[in-house]
């Protein structure tokens, strides 16, 4: 899709920059003064102008040493004071950061070998009279944990308070996973080049960042926009790409029929917020289909939503024998929504089965839908129809068989190969939720905060990804805007009420809010 961000890992970066210079002939050298130059950009603006401030940049021995020294000689032609600390010695350094090196050298920069324990002291006396300091140890390549020596390095920058600009990554952050394993520098600001890398999004080494740029260093589009790149970034100009505006001679059957099967005694809300959640997100009719003897209090709630009653069991569930009606139902309907509410109990797995095996339409399992499939999964590669299944942790963890630490631990992975293995659109949810398609896509999304851990937050998802796709929206494309339109009425009732005090109304009270921007008229 044109409208994505791609997010790359450091090895994928790595082919871009060698592709960069074999297939376009552009010279890794100029790739590192252009790195150089955006870095310089981004610290000309927070200084104000950079002559007569002090600058420190810390230069490791690999390219990203290289950018750092780049920086280093442009704020030396601007008149800045500038020190450098060189972890390595020069025969260590990587071919293009030696060229910078040595020009450094020959306009009698001052460099100083950070290599014993007496130069820490030199450093920390130079970060107390510096206006800013420049983080270019490691860059993209970096895994594990920095040594005792470098660790220090990294306290005694960190313990400065000295603002840092990060260049590329801040050192002793993983690019792939964002994992800090000991220390890492903390970045007021870190510039990237060409494309984010994941590590910079993910939880903890986003705590690092400080606020991002992604500088262009002259890398060609093509392959930045690579379809090889599958990773992606959930943002509102990709959002708006899918959600149209409304027709003037538009109707309510203009924007689908969503059927919501779920409820169970006790768990009647879960259905009632999904079905609303759909209405709110821009669906023409909702039909909540659910025990008959629930019937009168979801019928009571919200006059909008269209109520259908289902045969029940003793225990107020769904009873085998709604199949019929649930038949005629997914007849009418543009799309199902299976699960909300539903509970545990011996018919749901036949419910879930005869939904999955009888309907034309596409249907998103979420709650107890999603546990009625536990040992039975390859149920789903038998269907024809489009499948979003919307797990949180401890549900993923029933459906693959895996722990729900392995799930936390490889959340990407895990939902990727599951995602292609059964043919689903499958939404990850938790902090970060990812959306991964059938055909090996991943989404993450970075909208949402901690008060939307309350009951019936997964139910409005659920209800919001229903009505978008009712509308016209392919499946997989209603679940990335959904987890995105989600998280961030989750943002703006937050800003309202705090995240302690949020609930899961407030949430759906806020979809319209957070719709209105996509309802502008564009040229298409």
């Amino acid at each position: 899709m044109n409208d994505s961000v791609k997010i790359i890992k450091a090895r994928e970066m790595k082919e871009i920059d060698q592709r960069a210079s074999s297939d376009f002939g552009i010279p890794s050298l100029v790739l590192m003064e252009n790195a150089g130059l955006r870095t310089l950009e981004i610290i000309e603006e927070i200084l104000g102008q950079s002559q007569g401030k002090k600058v420190l940049i810390l230069a490791g021995k690999g390219n990203n040493g290289g950018d750092g020294m780049v920086v280093a000689r442009h704020l030396m032609n601007s008149g800045a004071l500038v020190e450098i600390f060189l972890l390595g010695r020069e025969d260590q350094l990587s071919s293009d950061a030696l060229i910078n090196y040595r020009i450094l050298q020959r306009m009698g920069a001052k460099i100083y070998p950070l290599d014993q324990d007496s130069a820490l002291d030199v450093l920390m006396s130079s970060l107390l009279s510096s206006d800013l300091a420049v983080d270019a140890l490691y860059g993209i390549g970096f895994q594990g944990r920095l040594n005792d020596f470098e660790a220090r390095i990294v306290k005694i920058l960190n313990w400065s308070r000295v603002p840092v600009v990060a260049v590329d990554i801040p050192s002793g952050v993983e690019a792939d996973t964002g994992k800090v394993n000991g220390e890492a520098v903390r970045a007021v600001y870190t510039v990237t080049f060409a494309l984010p890398k994941l590590g910079l999004l993910l939880e903890p080494g986003r705590e690092y960042v400080g606020a991002l740029t992604v500088a262009d260093i002259s890398i060609p589009q093509a392959l930045l926009c690579d379809p090889g790149l599958k990773t992606n970034l959930i943002n509102e100009t990709l959002v708006h790409s899918m959600i149209r505006p409304r027709r003037p001679d538009s109707h309510k059957g203009s924007y689908g029929h969503v059927l919501v099967i779920g409820g169970s005694l006790g768990m009647t809300g879960a259905v009632m917020m999904a079905s609303y959640a759909a209405l709110r997100s821009g669906a023409g009719l909702v039909t909540a289909a659910l025990p008959e003897t629930l019937l009168p209090i979801v019928a009571g709630g919200i006059m909008e939503i269209m109520t259908t009653p289902l045969a029940a069991t003793a225990q107020d569930a769904i009873g085998i024998e709604a199949l019929p009606a649930i038949e005629n139902l997914l007849g009418t309907a543009s799309i199902c929504a299976i699960g909300p509410g539903m509970s545990r109990y011996p018919e749901a797995r036949a419910i879930v089965r005869f939904v999955l095996e009888h309907s034309g339409i596409p249907v998103i399992i979420d709650a107890d839908g999603l546990n009625a499939l536990q040992g039975e999964v390859g149920i789903l590669k038998k269907r024809q129809i489009p499948l979003v299944l919307t797990p949180h942790p401890g549900e993923m963890s029933r459906l693959s068989g895996k722990s729900i630490e392995e799930i936390q631990t490889h959340r990407m992975e895990i939902a990727c190969n599951f995602a292609q293995e059964y043919g689903v659109t499958l939404v990850l949810k938790g902090h970060q939720t990812l959306v991964a398609t059938p055909g090996g896509e991943v989404y993450l999304n970075l909208t949402g905060n901690p008060g939307m851990a309350t009951a019936g937050s997964g139910d409005v998802l659920c209800g919001m990804i229903a009505g978008l796709a009712a509308q016209g929206l392919r499946p997989q494309d209603a679940a990335i805007a959904g987890v995105y339109l989600h998280g961030a009425a989750g943002d703006l009732g937050a800003d309202r009420v705090g995240q302690r005090g949020l609930v899961a109304v407030d949430l759906i009270n806020d979809i319209p809010e957070i719709l209105k921007p996509f309802e502008e008229s564009r040229l298409r």
